[in-house]
């Protein structure tokens, strides 16, 4: 667990998790996003914010998960399970979202900004993204397809958390008119071939540390503690407006709403592994008989070559014969550079290590000393790739054969884009003539048996004509034969976009590019969301640190209502708490056939409640039957999600002389504490059956639920008394068992219409769905007949929610 030492950026609550922490987990699902209409695109953004991962929680779990694994002698902990989301979104995106240009003023030419607005179609010829891998043969991001407004990135331990996840932000984005134009998943290959690309080599193994994020090694401070030979690069260089390299700029160089953010590169590389072990058979023949390499050499020895690392990620340059796949010394694989293999006899110029990270090897002329490997820190990024794809396997008839579909699914995070993946990619990967100025026109130079080429491109990812594989010859003298390779990665889908903080996110929530605070430490207050009752004169709203309230924004989707105490059918009014994404507000609802509403109170922020600190958004809420009182203290369960694992907690509001005083009575815990719940992945809302409240010491309720993707409904009972004993009745059936719910495929919420409960032996609700609401009714007695009393109407008929 993280401590007073930690460093300052292992507890920013702003910073996407992915960009410094990483998900790092097995199972990804990346949804390409399209906007049908801006405002209803906020009101989806309203709802996904809270769930979004921030670095605090992601590096904290992170590290638990690696102390449990260590503890288990390098078992992954089954019980230790989490999802997280991440967000971004492309310059078009940000644009409808924020109803206005994120540049008054056109970027400057050549900038990381341009590169952002013009999109990676638009730059896909100077990248080499040409020919086969040219933008009208991609599946997305070409501009010609459906347009993508933004990324979501959502990641998970289980296939099934990955499953449940994918379905409920599949559903939230249809209630919401957002298209998915694509997805794409991903997962971690099995067994030996596990942290593995499907070439079949260690992948991430170069990642740079991070400063004020990574640890520093006592005795090396430019150094990540525990990983020799892993440079701490600034955090500048990966997130905007922080603190970077003096080559990169200034860190005021972005805009203001940059802040905190990432620009973000996913690109789909189609990988042909056979064809690619192929050509690497047929070169390595070519160079025995060139006599230019040992007649020892194997397929796998010229492959370590090219990649510049063994499968197990072992450096060709510390193990030149064989590969050390046990290796107790791995931790230093990092821990090496190329100041002794200048020519590339060792670890060829051309190889993809030393073409995407020179090292302290790079020359500006093979005259010349070789750069500090740190002067090359502006040119990193943060690299988070999966392999998508079934492992190649000759044999197979299924997944797995030579054509079926797999490669890597490659995401990365910089503060520039054109300084830093479009340099590595367009001037280093695909340049001949990189490393530069080797090329001795014609001339041998001394030491050398013939003349000097450029080293070449990048063969294991470019098509690479013209490589130059150096060798030392009986004499001595360094010899060059030419090689040629064909490309075997392919390019099929392509996005710019930037992931912004938290803050960012809030303000596009309401239509701004400019940030919205987070929500403020909680307090005691005489009501909930620290109000007295009556319309705040202040914009701080009396919040500590003079905090803002949040901007105006419709209550809907609805996440759940929850009724005042003491304010039910006092003088023909009854008063609710709405709760909806990290928000809340309080309205009233009249008696009477028109049920006329009106909003009482405006929004709160929820952490404005003592009872809901690190609640992002509450699910739903389900009262302790035997513990209410309207003239004192009640106690509810509130169910909210964390890190994708639904959980719940035990608070109580306390009533007296107008005043309303929150407290957490017990902290979160697990669902699996309910037996009446085992099997569901998240409830959605309760309801309660009328006639069955506190019948012979039980009461007994509807829960609708999601479990892998589909909502569900089964019955419970909880009995009174301290345990609260709570037993499934009923198991799980489907919504159409409902008929005054058809059409529907989930209900969000429901709401008592007040002066309709226990009347004529009927019950009647409002069910709330995403942007609309319908009016049921539902009988005491058996079987408890339901039917439609209102079909489905917009919520904009709501003044309280407006």
């Amino acid at each position: 667990m993280t401590t007073a030492a930690d460093p300052i950026l292992r507890d920013s609550e702003e910073i996407q998790g992915d960009i410094l922490a990483g998900f790092k987990k097995d199972n990804v699902s990346v949804l390409f996003l399209k906007f049908e209409d801006a405002a209803r695109a906020r009101d989806w953004l309203r709802r996904l914010t809270p769930q979004i991962s921030t670095t605090r929680e992601v590096a904290a779990f992170n590290e638990k998960f690696s102390e449990a694994r260590q503890a288990s002698g390098g078992d992954d902990p089954k019980s230790l399970t989490a999802t997280w989301l991440g967000l971004s979104f492309t310059y078009e995106g940000l644009r409808m979202l924020a109803g206005s240009d994120p540049f008054p003023t056109a970027p400057p030419v050549g900038s990381g900004l341009e590169a952002f607005k013009d999109g990676s179609a638009q730059r896909a010829g100077a990248l080499g993204d040409t020919g086969d891998n040219s933008p009208e043969n991609w599946l997305f991001g070409n501009g010609r397809n459906q347009p993508v407004h933004a990324v979501l990135k959502i990641s998970a331990d289980t296939e099934r958390d990955l499953q449940s996840a994918v379905e409920a932000q599949r559903i939230a984005a249809a209630e919401c008119r957002v298209l998915i134009v694509y997805q794409q998943n991903a997962q971690t290959l099995l067994g030996s071939r596990r942290g593995k690309e499907h070439f079949g080599f260690k992948d991430g193994i170069s990642e740079p540390g991070i400063r004020d994020f990574d640890r520093p090694d006592p005795n090396k401070p430019d150094e990540v503690d525990g990983h020799p030979g892993t440079r701490l690069v600034p955090a500048g260089e990966f997130v905007c407006g922080l603190p970077n390299d003096t080559f990169s700029g200034p860190p005021g160089q972005y805009p203001e709403w940059a802040r905190n953010g990432s620009f973000q590169v996913i690109r789909r590389l189609a990988q042909d592994v056979p064809g690619w072990w192929s050509q690497v058979a047929v070169k390595l023949a070519e160079l025995k008989r060139a006599k230019a390499v040992p007649d020892s050499a194997t397929t796998e020895w010229l492959a370590a070559r090219m990649v510049g690392r063994w499968r197990s990620g072992a450096p060709v340059c510390k193990h030149q014969d064989r590969d050390v796949p046990n290796n107790p010394s791995a931790a230093g694989d990092n821990d090496f550079d190329f100041r002794d293999d200048p020519e590339g006899l060792i670890t060829p110029l051309w190889s993809h290590l030393r073409k995407t990270e020179p090292r302290a090897g790079l020359q500006e002329a093979p005259d010349k000393p070789p750069f500090d490997a740190k002067d090359l820190n502006g040119r990193r990024i943060m690299r988070r790739g999966t392999p998508y794809g079934a492992p190649f396997d000759p044999a197979s008839e299924g997944p797995g054969g030579p054509d079926d579909p797999r490669g890597l699914l490659f995401i990365c995070y910089q503060a520039d884009l054109q300084r830093q993946f479009e340099f590595i990619q367009a001037d280093w990967m695909d340049q001949p003539n990189f490393p530069p100025n080797r090329d001795s026109g014609g001339a041998t130079p001394p030491g050398h048996a013939n003349p000097r080429p450029v080293p070449g491109k990048d063969p294991v990812t470019q098509e690479a004509p013209d490589v130059d594989f150096e060798h030392r010859g009986p004499d001595g003298l360094i010899n060059h034969t030419p090689l040629s390779f064909q490309q075997f990665v392919r390019t099929t889908g392509s996005v710019y976009a930037f992931m912004p903080s938290l803050s960012i996110l809030r303000g596009l929530c309401e239509g701004r590019l400019t940030p919205v605070a987070g929500q403020p430490s909680g307090q005691t207050g005489t009501q909930p969301g620290g109000q007295t009752g009556s319309q705040p004169g202040s914009q701080t709203d009396g919040r500590p640190g003079g905090q803002p309230k949040p901007q105006p924004v419709k209550a809907y989707p609805c996440d759940e209502f929850v009724g005042v105490p003491d304010q039910y059918r006092k003088g023909g009014q009854s008063q609710y708490w709405a709760f909806h994404g990290d928000r809340c507000r309080l309205i009233s609802v009249a008696d009477g056939s028109a049920h006329t509403d009106r909003k009482v109170e405006d929004d709160t922020w929820l952490t404005g409640w003592t009872c809901l600190q690190g609640v992002g958004r509450v699910d739903c809420v389900l009262p302790v039957p035997d513990q209410q009182d309207p003239g004192g203290k009640s106690w509810y369960w509130v169910f909210h999600s964390t890190g994708g694992r639904q959980q719940y907690r035990l608070v109580s509001i306390t009533c007296g002389g107008g005043r309303y005083t929150t407290a957490l009575e017990r902290s979160d815990r697990d669902l699996t504490s309910w037996g009446s719940l085992s099997g569901v992945g998240q409830v959605d809302c309760w309801l309660p059956v009328p006639d069955q409240q506190r019948v012979g010491g039980k009461s007994w309720y509807w829960c609708f639920h999601t479990s892998s993707g589909r909502q569900q409904y089964r019955l419970i009972s909880v009995a009174d008394g301290s345990a609260h004993t709570d037993v499934r009745e009923r198991t799980d059936r489907e919504l159409s068992q409902w008929g005054s719910l058809n059409g529907l495929s989930r209900v969000d919420c429901f709401l008592p219409v007040p002066d309709r409960q226990r009347v004529g032996g009927n019950n009647e609700f409002w069910v709330f769905c995403g942007q609309s609401y319908r009016r049921i009714s539902i009988a005491d007695g058996s079987g408890h007949p339901d039917r439609l009393v209102d079909g489905d109407r917009t919520c904009d008929n709501w003044a309280s929610l407006g």
